[in-house]
């Protein structure tokens, strides 16, 4: 097969997206188009993630990176059909990725002859939800990314890749949030070599069921009892 023809869709100079642009770009996938969400939505998200990954390094930004490759960055005010299609209409897809999104249905998700995809920080399907690292840590569930199809639901779509983030005693929960965002932009590059590979067929299987519910963002309550057990060492999940 060939490298995939894609649009690329983040909510405005998200860090998730930057840093899985940088990890797409780093093997040639290159979108046809950049579609940024331009919200108050997007803003609360872009300063969350910037203070969740807090002291660890940031990738360039997507006008950057869209200059330097001669990729066309289009902003709308939502991701939702009567903005993004007129955009892509004309464009023959075979994917559209998602780098950091709001959670987009409808019409978008049936354009792209191969699939939307979208990689989560954290474990499907354990960690279905906002704020994977934290509800891992307080769950003892082991963090990592997934690489995934979108369907309807809440990251419940059919996966393709899958790893655990090793968690060395001593990382905080900036380093467990900054690895997998990172991990995240890894697995979007791998599986777009796997695509490019014709591996999907063999890659692509069913969730399963989860015994936790579809978190939701974590509250300050939590996120303090997330630090605590890290400052204590007492997650269940070091490799060390």
């Amino acid at each position: 097969m060939a490298k995939p023809r894609f649009a690329y869709l983040l909510l405005k100079e998200h860090p998730y997206g930057r840093e899985m642009l940088k990890q797409l770009l780093s093997e040639d996938f290159v979108p046809e188009i950049i579609i940024e969400e331009d919200s108050k939505i997007a803003d609360e998200e872009r300063v969350k993630f910037l203070n969740r990954i807090e002291g660890n390094p940031i990738a360039p930004t997507i006008k950057q990176q869209a200059v330097e490759n001669g990729i066309k960055v289009v902003s709308v005010k939502i991701h939702n059909s009567e903005e993004v299609m007129p955009l892509i209409q004309n464009y023959e897809l075979d994917l559209i990725v998602f780098g950091g999104t709001r959670i987009i249905r409808g019409v978008i998700l049936d354009y792209p002859k191969d699939g939307v995809i979208n990689s989560h920080p954290g474990l499907l399907p354990e960690c279905r939800g906002s704020a994977s690292p934290a509800w891992s840590v307080y769950h003892d569930i082991p963090i990592g990314s997934s690489t995934h199809f979108c369907d309807n639901g809440v990251d419940t779509g059919n996966l393709l890749m899958r790893r655990e983030v090793p968690v060395t005693r001593g990382m905080t929960y900036e380093d467990l949030c900054f690895e997998t965002l990172v991990l995240a932009g890894v697995l979007m590059k791998e599986a777009l070599i796997a695509y490019d590979e014709n591996r999907w067929r063999e890659l692509k299987r069913p969730q399963g069921d989860s015994k936790y519910p579809t978190f939701r963002n974590a509250s300050e309550d939590i996120l303090k009892s997330v630090r605590e057990k890290l400052t204590k060492e007492t997650y269940a999940h070091y490799i060390d």
